[in-house]
């Protein structure tokens, strides 16, 4: 296997187990290199916080691509996941086009939303702008609120194959035509991933868990660019990245004091253990 270099673009929190804190350790446990560009720092995730710093880092991210350019590096992946405004998305697509090395793979989480709204901060203006980006990314991956905004499509908490069927042919119609769409759930007590490759459809299910931790989908983001990059298919990566995501709730169930992340340190050796 040649030695792969990812940039991931997304902020960091000092604290809290979300975005490149998790990202970086996560696909470097994967045997790749992991180059960042942090889009802001912050104190902790806005989540269950409060007095947090954000110093926000988007005046230097021009700069830092130019100084890329000028040393001619490139990237064999681009991943990016959660980006703080309509201006950090245009300069990502300027990434897409100016870092991606000889059969680079752009992956976009268009992380946004979710429980059917919007995160704070975010309005109409961000959404159509990240419609742009995962169009000319090789794979995106959605939860079931990102996709409804993404297609202007009603959300709906209960539903069946079809719903999710009319979501996935919207999703493709914006551009990319692979789609890892996360936390489906057709039955009761289970919950899975689609993923839509080329125009096939393939499902994995596994059990909902009771609990549920802050920033597990950046774990299985992360989890699944990793392996994707390490040569499995889209349908393995997404099946390993869900197993790994659920060893780090499972995990995490038992220390109620561990509110704000999930432990997702002590089971890393699952993931490394699945790609080996």
């Amino acid at each position: 296997m040649s030695y792969k270099k990812i940039l991931t673009v997304q902020d960091i929190s000092c604290l809290g187990q979300c975005s490149l804190t998790v990202a970086l350790p996560i696909i470097s446990a994967c045997g790749i290199e992991t180059c960042v560009l942090p889009s802001a720092v912050l104190s902790t995730h806005t989540a269950g916080f409060s007095g947090y710093t954000f110093r926000d880092l988007t005046e230097d991210m021009p700069a830092i691509r130019n100084h890329w350019v000028k040393e001619g590096i490139t990237f064999d992946a681009i991943y990016t996941g959660y980006l703080g405004s309509t201006r950090q998305i245009d300069y990502v697509a300027d990434l897409f086009d100016s870092v991606s090395g000889k059969g680079c793979v752009n992956i976009v989480d268009p992380a946004m939303a979710d429980n059917g709204k919007l995160y704070p901060g975010f309005d109409a203006a961000f959404v159509d702008a990240m419609k742009g980006l995962c169009g000319k990314a090789d794979y995106i991956i959605p939860n079931l609120t990102e996709a409804c905004f993404l297609t202007n499509t009603e959300y709906r908490p209960s539903y069946g194959r079809a719903y999710i069927d009319i979501l996935l042919e919207k999703l493709t119609a914006l551009g990319c035509r692979n789609v890892i769409f996360t936390g489906v759930s057709y039955a009761e007590g289970k919950t899975g991933v689609v993923v839509l490759e080329n125009g096939q459809y393939a499902y994995y299910e596994h059990d909902k868990l009771p609990n549920s931790c802050h920033g597990t989908g950046d774990i299985y983001s992360s989890a699944f660019v990793g392996a994707l990059v390490r040569g499995r298919t889209a349908l393995e990566a997404a099946q390993i990245a869900a197993d790994y995501t659920v060893a780090c709730i499972r995990e995490t169930g038992g220390d109620p004091n561990h509110w704000y992340g999930a432990r997702f340190e002590p089971v890393l050796g699952k993931l490394i253990e699945a790609l080996a």
